[in-house]
């Protein structure tokens, strides 16, 4: 079989990432390398949209906290929840403090359980917060906190789906990705999205350059803290883990952009 065209890589990324509807030609290992290694695209189209979505509400006379729900409304609309859904699955499973296997049985059952609901919470509240306080302070601030967040999640999926970091499942994303991606490959993207969001911090001067590279690394030191201890007590990942490594990245990233604003 042909090697994957960066088109194949997109279809898969956006095919698999949102709603956005692609049709996804190739859905075998080599096609999954290159739709993760996009993963941030995808992403970055999610937080255009949210953003742009935040801005239009202050633009129309709305408060900031409006128009952060409607910025974190966007990227669950974007994925018909299945991140968050992921996050809960997983705090449900980390939670039940039972063996690996029925733990994973608890993760796949359809309703949500009481760690679920708590995390689900605290971490759409957490967003919202962080967001509120960045909108305040300008549209800018708060569009461009979106857009790293969003591409910053979708990296951390990236660096999850890494060689060295298997799957729990034998079906099922997390199977289809795991151990897809490179391990310098996986660098090299972390790399270019930390120097990218260093980029749009330029034009607010070099420690705001510095508080978003600063941002995309602890959101994805945050993701890999909790990757390393999902693999030790699932024994790998699987498509809920992904979500739950998406929601974590993007809420850690809010945080300290928030925090890095009000030290100011």
């Amino acid at each position: 079989m042909p090697r994957p065209t960066p088109a194949d890589g997109l279809r898969f990324a956006f095919g698999t990432l949102t709603v956005i509807p692609v049709h996804v030609r190739r859905w075998d290992r080599e096609a999954a390398r290159a739709g993760m290694l996009c993963a941030p695209l995808a992403g970055l189209v999610v937080g255009l949209g949210a953003a742009a979505a935040g801005s239009a509400l202050l633009a129309l006379g709305a408060g900031p906290l409006l128009a952060s729900v409607a910025a974190v409304a966007v990227p669950a609309a974007a994925t018909r929840g299945l991140h968050l859904d992921g996050l809960a699955d997983t705090a449900d499973g980390l939670g039940s403090g039972k063996a690996a296997d029925d733990a994973l049985r608890i993760m796949k059952q359809s309703d949500i359980g009481p760690f679920g609901v708590i995390t689900l919470v605290l971490t759409l509240l957490a967003q919202v917060a962080a967001l509120t306080g960045l909108y305040d302070e300008s549209w800018t601030h708060g569009a461009t906190a979106t857009v790293i967040a969003a591409t910053t999640a979708r990296l951390a999926l990236t660096l999850a789906a890494r060689a060295g970091v298997p799957a729990a499942r034998p079906e099922g994303l997390g199977a289809a990705v795991a151990e897809t991606v490179p391990t310098p490959a996986a660098v090299a993207v972390l790399a270019a999205t930390t120097a990218a969001a260093a980029a749009a911090g330029l034009p607010g001067g070099t420690a705001m350059a510095a508080q978003n590279a600063a941002a995309v690394v602890l959101g994805c030191a945050a993701a890999g803290l909790l990757l390393r201890h999902c693999v030790r007590r699932f024994g790998g990942v699987t498509g809920d883990v992904f979500g739950g490594l998406a929601e974590t990245t993007a809420t850690t990233v809010l945080l300290v952009l928030a925090l890095g604003q009000h030290a100011q």
